[in-house]
């Protein structure tokens, strides 16, 4: 298979599909996706410390046998983890549930707590080559541009929530100025999957190319560069989101799919007072 990808600010090239693992809390089913993924062609896996699927992914990683210089895989720090030493030590623990001695990308999950002692243990470790890349997600423009502008290293993604109805189109401009690579996650909609996917226009484009819709709403976004990360535990359906290459959707589709923005995201609401608030109780599975 070949495998579609873009440029990070680093040089790196990172898959356009990857594979993502929230949500999947039990180990044993999280191995089993993670296995199929990989034997479907996926090569970027995106887990984090919070998910709890670290472990069940690096077992998957070794199962399979795919030559580790073909895989881009991703962890986050959470929050917890923020302070100056111990977002070091929190990677540390993430390499070594993975069983891996490098992890391709690492990003701060969410922008709460010292982001700026965390962004400096991000930066030396890049620097050593623990790291090859870092960067953020869930983070606004506005927040983005900060940390750039008081630190030394860029981040390279920004990963937020993106999908038909959450289409990010006000951050996008700041993305590119920046350098920095759009990546979504929640891309088919979580909770609001069927009543997307019923969308005439999502119906209409799927059947002009004989496709799923959740594969139009996933080139929707690959068609504009972004990349994606859609989770799902059922192998028909895991195959069939990377199997999004092989049609392009017309500028009509395009424009009808874009009239179905709502710019209101379901999670990634850390700008809201309400979010940033409610993140003092909130634990993580892996620490």
């Amino acid at each position: 298979m070949t495998h579609k990808t873009l440029t990070l600010n680093t040089g790196a090239a990172m898959p356009l599909v990857g594979f993502g693992t929230y949500q999947v809390t039990d180990p044993a089913e999280c191995e089993r996706a993670v296995s199929a993924a990989l034997e479907a062609g996926y090569r970027l896996l995106d887990t984090a410390q919070n998910y709890g699927t670290e472990t069940p992914v690096g077992k998957a990683v070794r199962a399979v046998g795919v030559p580790r210089e073909e895989l881009f895989i991703t962890s986050k720090v959470w929050f917890r983890n923020h302070k100056e030493g111990e977002c070091r030590a929190s990677v540390l623990r993430s390499l070594e549930r993975l069983g891996l001695d490098y992890l391709d990308l690492m990003l701060i999950h969410w922008p709460f707590g010292d982001v700026y002692a965390a962004w400096r243990d991000l930066e030396a470790l890049y620097r050593e080559g623990v790291l090859r890349a870092i960067g953020v997600s869930n983070f606004s423009p506005d927040r983005l541009i900060d940390l750039i502008n008081f630190n030394e290293v860029a981040p390279a993604v920004n990963q937020i929530e993106t999908h038909l109805y959450c289409q990010q189109r006000a951050a996008r401009p700041w993305l590119q100025k920046y350098g920095v690579a759009q990546q979504a996650y929640a891309p088919l909609g979580q909770s609001r999957i069927n009543e997307m996917f019923a969308q005439p226009a999502v119906q209409a484009a799927a059947a002009a190319h004989g496709k799923t819709p959740a594969q139009v709403a996933l080139r929707f976004l690959v068609q504009q560069g972004i990349a994606v990360i859609p989770k799902s535990t059922h192998e028909a359906r895991i195959r069939e989101n990377i199997d999004i290459f092989d049609f392009a959707l017309t500028e009509d589709e395009m424009a009808a799919l874009q009239a179905l923005d709502t710019a209101d995201p379901m999670i990634g609401t850390a700008d809201r007072p309400a979010r940033v608030e409610s993140s003092k109780s909130w634990t993580s599975r892996e620490l």
